[in-house]
């Protein structure tokens, strides 16, 4: 089941259309050229999570667009009707157990050619399976160059490298290459050997070392300046990561660094946290210590709002 609540200054609280009928032009610049930026996020018991870190981040991608677009208030509108719709028609389920937790992606297109406002709509549906699943047994995943070198978003803004647009085709076809491979996923690297990030999530690592008999553990990511996209979630992991006593660290990061962790995930909005077993083949950490860490900081993610 999908629900659609479409923003409309004439219905304050979202127009909701029925999902089975058309109701984008064929002529919408979303359709014809991936025009346009959207936002993922999940609502856990009927509440949207990290929502002030995922509208920052849609008015960055707007930003980068040139692209004008509804405010804050009708969207949180929106999103409450489409919440209210979807959990009233069909509980979805988590992890094994029926609840109210609902997919919400928020998308805006530049509408057809001369069109004076852009189109934007509210999507729920249910949380897939596969990324519980995903979760619980790790991904194996494999490194794939991006073409571009790490510094190219400074050089060329218009690449639009750090912005959520709706242009995921190259995306899904690194997914598809990796599947071919018989992995999970990917991570991408720059033609300069720095780790960027997957097609739909974050990368992170983590090192355990002692120091004197106390362990100090150290959470890194790639640096932002790479091109890459600001991922919503795993600041929100930082924050929680930092007050219960982790260490931070931002890249640059190469492919033998996350070789050598004690543990890699992959983390996004919708999957979560991730652990990655194997990188091309080799494996990262061991699984003991891989599920320790999981456990650990997905009890941390918890906690985030």
């Amino acid at each position: 089941m999908t629900v659609l609540v479409f923003l409309d200054p004439a219905f304050p609280a979202g127009r909701i259309v029925d999902a089975g009928t058309p109701a984008l032009l064929a002529t919408d610049q979303g359709v014809t050229r991936g025009d346009g930026i959207f936002e993922s996020l999940l609502a856990v018991n009927g509440q949207p999570r990290k929502v002030d870190a995922h509208f920052a981040r849609l008015a960055g991608s707007a930003h980068a667009m040139d692209l004008a677009i509804p405010g804050k208030e009708a969207w949180l509108a929106a999103m409450t009707t489409a919440v209210t719709a979807f959990t009233s028609a069909e509980p979805a389920v988590l992890d094994g157990h029926t609840t109210t937790n609902v997919v919400l992606k928020l998308i805006v297109t530049r509408g057809p050619d001369g069109a004076p406002t852009p189109t934007a709509w509210v999507q729920a549906s249910a949380l897939s399976p596969a990324l519980a699943e995903q979760r619980a047994k790790g991904l194996d995943v494999i490194f794939l160059d991006r073409g571009y070198d790490s510094t190219i978003s400074e050089r060329a803004p218009w690449l639009l490298l750090g912005a959520k647009t709706l242009s995921y085709a190259v995306n899904m076809a690194a997914l598809r290459h990796a599947h071919q491979q018989g992995a999970d996923d990917v991570i991408f690297t720059s033609s300069d050997g720095k780790v960027l990030e997957g097609p739909t999530s974050s990368v992170l690592l983590a090192h355990i070392t002692d120091d004197g008999g106390v362990p100090v553990k150290r959470l890194i990511t790639p640096n932002l300046d790479s091109g890459i996209l600001p991922g919503t979630t795993q600041g929100a992991l930082f924050a929680a990561a930092q007050e219960a006593g982790w260490e931070l660290g931002y890249g640059p990061v190469e492919p033998a660094d996350l070789l050598d962790a004690d543990a890699v995930w992959l983390i996004s909005s919708l999957r979560l946290l991730a652990p990655v077993n194997t990188i091309d083949g080799l494996e990262i950490g061991t699984a003991e210590v891989r599920a320790r860490l999981s456990a650990e900081l997905s009890a941390l993610l918890s906690t985030t709002h």
